[in-house]
This record gives structure tokens, sequence and C-alpha cells, in this order.
């Protein structure tokens, strides 16, 4: 199963990034997956070049593609002003309101304060609503506080929170995993299965 993270940190490295990477490896554990990273910092440009064309390039279409062919995602941003960074809704404004249907999605959110926790609620939520998206039901945000031991450590209550996270779309994803299809018989020619009505004489 293809599982894509799309992450919209300015900076390097950041947490947002450090997040959207936690996660990855807790539904790794939980199922197998094969990860892509998808980095908007590094489309910034393809993405304004598509607002002002009205067509995506070849880099931002090949990405695109990779996203709504997922059988999952994880979808980590910075929060500013109380909610979603502008480059992670300009991404998720090129996709169609329907490219996502039925797709389980992980919402996640980096902030310095944990005052904007409730920007994955009243702005994400809603945002992958509308894009007709399953999204799990535990949100994970990480305020500075959270990684207490550094970048490479988290408090307990974060590592619950990516835990249970993970173990959702986990079950989503192998809930929705394709079964093997059984092995189709032969085809027969038409013309050997003509013969083969033929009377013997």
């Amino acid at each position: 199963m293809k599982l894509v993270v799309v992450t919209a940190g300015l900076t390097q490295p950041s947490s947002t990034r450090l997040l959207a990477d936690r996660l990855a490896e807790a539904v790794a554990q939980r199922a197998e997956v094969e990860v892509r990273v998808v980095e908007l910092r590094d489309l910034a440009v393809d993405i304004a070049g598509n607002f002002v064309t009205g067509f995506p390039n070849t880099r931002l279409r090949e990405v695109t593609e990779a996203v709504t062919g997922a059988d999952g995602l994880i979808v980590v941003t910075p929060i500013f002003s109380g909610s979603y960074s502008g480059l992670f809704k300009s991404f998720f404004d090129v996709l169609d309101n329907t490219a996502l249907t039925g797709k389980p999605v992980l919402i996640a959110a980096t902030g310095g304060t944990p005052r904007h926790s409730l920007a994955l609620e009243h702005a994400l939520r809603p945002l992958f609503a509308y894009l007709r998206a399953v999204v799990v039901p535990t949100a994970v945000y990480a305020a500075a506080e959270d990684w207490g031991g550094g970048r490479d450590t988290f408090t307990d209550g974060l590592g619950e929170r990516v835990a249970r996270a993970a173990q959702e779309l986990a079950d989503l994803l192998l809930h929705r995993a394709p079964e093997k299809r059984e092995q189709v018989e032969e085809v027969v020619p038409f013309e050997q299965q003509l013969a083969a009505l033929r009377p013997v004489e």
C-alpha cells in the first residue's frame, strides 16, 4: 500500500517534518506501507505557477497524481494565525474536490502554543471533509513544549496521540486493502469454443 506524507514545514529542519516522519514511522509499524514524503516547500513556485496559468507543470502534476493515487495520506501543517499555512491550503486547492473521495487521511499540525490545537478541528477537518476524505478520529497537534527531550524525543502525551492516530489510519488502510484476486481462468478463443459446439460427424 502507498502512503503519501504531505508536509508544509517552511524551515529545514522543521518540527512539522519531524512530526510527519514520526507519524509515518508509527503507521509503518502497524501496516505494510510504501512511504513517500512530499515537502510542499520545494513546490512553492510550482503551486504559484499553477494559479497563474491554470495548469500544473510536470513536477506538480506528478506529485498530485501520487497524492490522489495513494491508499492513504498523512498531512501536516504549521499553524499560522490560528489556521493552516497558505502553502498547505494552496496545494490542496490544486486538487479537484472529488480527488480524495473516500481516502483515509490523518491530519496533524505543529505550533508554538497548545492554544492553537483547535485549528485541527475548525480548519483542517472541515477542509478534508469538503474534499470528501475519511479523516481518522484522532488529530495530532504538537506544541513546542511537546518536544520535551529535544527534537529526537517527545512527551508521553504526544507519543500516545501519535500511536492512537497511527493505529486508526493503519486500521483504515488494512480495511481498504484490495483482496488478492483469484487466479483468472485461461481465456479460450471464441473460434475454439465454437468448434467445441459443432456436432461430431
